[in-house]
């Protein structure tokens, strides 16, 4: 899962299910509170952000159900693998994204996790849910482009 693209990110881990299951309104960049021995099992890799989420408390925003693999060597010092992550973003933009999670229906997900700079920063999308008819045009597209492709590959 470790890719390494143009623009100096390290991703370490992506959510292709949620590009499936959501509509993206809008995507933001946010750092995550991490313990040392978090960070050391995501240097590592060992991150599944799949069903995870984000939720408003208390004035800011956290990541739940993110998994984040024990560290073997962290003895008595080790993390929860499922705890809640704090995010961090500024006061401007949690006051945002808390009206559009209350007002409109939007939910936070998150999209890729990734270093910056040396830092694990995660990209979160408020987003809409998809219905099953949405799905069902999206694999229909995604199967014709593949058709497409396999069309022009023969004739040329």
């Amino acid at each position: 899962m470790k890719k390494k693209t143009n623009s100096g990110l390290k991703i370490i881990c992506l959510n292709r299910k949620a590009n499936f299951n959501y509509f993206f309104h809008e995507l933001i960049e946010a750092g995550i509170v991490l313990k040392g021995s978090e960070i050391k099992s995501i240097r590592l890799g060992k991150v599944n952000i799949a069903d995870s989420y984000g939720v408003e408390k208390n004035g800011e925003i956290y990541l739940i159900n993110s998994h984040i693999a024990s560290y073997k060597q962290a003895s008595y010092s080790n993390h929860n693998p499922t705890d809640e992550r704090k995010l961090l973003l500024n006061k401007k933009e949690i006051n945002k994204l808390t009206g559009k999670l209350n007002a409109e229906g939007f939910t936070l997900v998150p999209t890729k996790m990734y270093f910056k700079k040396g830092k694990a920063k995660i990209e979160i999308a408020v987003a809409k849910g998809k219905k099953h008819y949405d799905k069902r045009e999206t694999k229909k597209n995604r199967d014709w482009n593949r058709e497409k492709s396999r069309y022009f590959r023969k004739s040329s």
